[in-house]
């Protein structure tokens, strides 16, 4: 009996184990046990994926956040090495790059646990990012790299991992795994677009530090997408947090903005929307899996091969060059038949891969 437990934290990371879960469970031989950190802890942003998704519930729920990066990450830390102690498992995987990843890793090599980093070898090359350290240093202290595409593998070659004891699998983006999966529920479980009558819109979404930390940058976005609100409706699912500094920062915001939503209200979003504007990573390449184009409202992005085969545009720093681009990408045509991330088999390898590990 293999023994895995998977740490958890943010959206993100929910969708991404909801997939590899499922393919997890055809084997009898793995055992997945669910660590929930709490990090994104709202119901919309957290239990709703658990519910919704069939996500095993978790079996360990820390409730951590609302904290500064150091305090969170320490917090996490000395949790999840409680459970690992009591638990033992023969495995500890990780999703992404938040904070429950590099709290999950640390805490599992510190107890000579080996670490499996889902999602390894992704840049974006800038060190400023929280999410850029994280993943950088998980991938140094992992086991177990399962890496989505030729660049993150390409990525990871050239910072020497060939000459670290360590297994580099590309095996695909188990995302677009799971937005395949799960598109072909949510028309019918999902209500959003009855609700907000939408037709006609850009789907946006406004969360990144470097943004929302940012007041000029803020001001230039929330400029951009008023402006284009008058011509072209935008709906702006708003995190808490971005939507409490909004209002400290006294920015009027003139678009569509709802609370955030679950999985499957946000895959009808991304569906049935004319194009997508978002400093999300995950958010990009969604818009890829469902023949969208995209605006990154960031100076630099992690899935290079986007921009490479003109799906996305960094949208820039200012409101002018932030519109143009939008208009660009509006009106763009492109044939989106290419295999960039797998074609939704990557949890299917991961699992596999696993279930012939020699312990």
């Amino acid at each position: 009996m293999i023994k895995i437990i998977t740490i958890l934290g943010a959206r993100p990371q929910f969708i991404k184990a909801a997939i590899v879960s499922k393919a997890l469970s055809s084997y009898p031989n793995i055992k997945e046990i669910i660590v929930h950190t709490g990090q994104h802890f709202d119901h919309n942003m957290s239990e709703i994926f658990f519910t919704e998704m069939d996500i095993p519930i978790p079996l360990y729920n820390l409730d951590i956040h609302s904290l500064s990066h150091g305090a969170m990450t320490g917090r996490m830390i000395e949790n999840i090495e409680g459970i690992l102690m009591k638990e033992m498992p023969d495995f500890v995987m990780i999703y992404g790059d938040t904070n429950s990843t590099i709290a999950g890793a640390l805490a599992a090599k510190k107890l000579h646990i080996k670490v499996i980093h889902v999602e390894a070898g992704v840049r974006s090359f800038n060190i400023k990012m929280p999410e850029e350290i994280n993943r950088i240093l998980t991938d140094r202290i992992s086991d177990i790299l399962f890496s989505p595409t030729d660049i993150a593998v390409k990525n990871l070659k050239n910072e020497g991992f060939n000459n670290i004891d360590c297994q580099i699998i590309k095996n695909g983006d188990v995302m677009q795994d799971a937005a395949y999966f799960y598109a072909n529920l949510s028309h019918e479980k999902s209500t959003i677009i009855r609700d907000q009558n939408a037709t006609n819109y850009i789907l946006a979404t406004l969360h990144r530090a470097e943004n929302t930390d940012n007041p000029k940058r803020m001001n230039e976005i929330i400029g951009a997408l008023n402006d284009i609100h008058k011509d072209k409706k935008i709906i702006l699912p708003l995190h808490p947090r971005t939507r409490n500094i909004l209002t400290k920062m006294n920015l009027k915001v003139d678009v569509d903005v709802i609370d955030p939503v679950g999985y499957f209200d946000m895959l009808e979003l991304i569906k049935n929307a004319d194009l997508i504007v978002t400093d999300s990573g995950g958010l990009q390449k969604e818009a890829f899996f469902f023949k969208k184009h995209c605006v990154t409202l960031r100076d630099e992005t992690e899935w290079v091969e986007l921009l490479d085969n003109g799906f996305n545009i960094l949208g820039g720093n200012s409101k002018k060059v932030i519109k143009e681009n939008i208009k660009k990408m509006m009106e763009k045509k492109s044939d989106f038949n290419i295999n960039l991330y797998g074609n939704g088999i990557a949890s299917e390898k991961i699992a596999e891969y696993l279930n012939n590990i020699s312990l």
